[in-house]
């Protein structure tokens, strides 16, 4: 497990060391169901123990880790009962922020979605899939901002967290990772013609083929360990 050390401003110490957490439990650095070592991580983030630990409450609080009884933290292992129900869910939210989103975006906000889109895609062409990841996510978040509804915001949020690693695993299947860039150029286009339908549509799709993809993801993963178990 490593991360790379960047000197992190005192001021918001633990907000910081959240934020590398967060990068790490998505990117896999820290595997679903894996035990936090506060004294591995404190060494990786170059941090004491009391921020580190006030950093692992935020991320509980967003559904990423689990806090249990003399055991410390674990990150967080979804089965895919609670996929399907988390999908289920940011799919509707997904899609009632893209149509408000059309409704009430401005010229503005769309040309810097616009600017994030070609980031994003600059990325896929690299294979960077760690900045595709993070530009997808800013994008989603934009569509939701644009929105205007900071209820909605508020449950997209708190239920997103709990989906982000699973996300970010969807795009390793290179034929899934074309398909959803395809469905990202559809919402542009929506967006910018202003089609709450069209929006409402591509969103629920996107997230509907996320899901596909990762309840196959973990059958495939509990397959395997059957099959190592043997």
């Amino acid at each position: 497990m490593s991360a790379e050390i960047i000197s992190i401003p005192r001021a918001s110490l633990h907000e910081q060391v959240a934020l590398r957490l967060r990068q790490m439990l998505v990117e896999n650095q820290i595997a679903p169901g894996a035990k936090l070592n506060e004294r591995e991580l404190a060494g990786v983030l170059q941090v004491s123990r009391t921020p580190l630990r006030e950093a692992i409450k935020m991320l509980a609080a967003e559904g990423l880790v689990e806090l249990l009884p003399n055991r410390g933290a674990i990150a967080v292992e979804l089965t895919e009962t609670d996929v399907q129900n988390t999908f289920e869910v940011m799919a509707g939210l997904e899609a009632m922020s893209g149509e408000l989103a059309a409704e009430r975006i401005t010229d503005a906000e769309l040309a810097e979605i616009r600017a994030m889109h070609f980031e994003m895609m600059a990325a896929y062409f690299r294979r960077d899939l760690s900045g595709y990841y993070r530009l997808n996510a800013a994008i989603h978040r934009a569509i939701n901002a644009a929105a205007r509804n900071p209820v909605l915001t508020t449950l997209y949020n708190q239920v997103n967290a709990r989906l982000q690693a699973l996300r970010f695993r969807s795009n390793q299947d290179e034929a899934k990772w074309k398909q959803a860039l395809a469905e990202h150029e559809r919402m542009i286009d929506a967006l910018g013609r202003r089609d709450a339908g069209a929006m409402r549509a591509v969103l629920r799709e996107h997230l509907d083929h996320k899901r596909d993809v990762v309840v196959d993801q973990l059958r495939q993963g509990a397959t395997q360990a059957v099959g190592a178990a043997r």
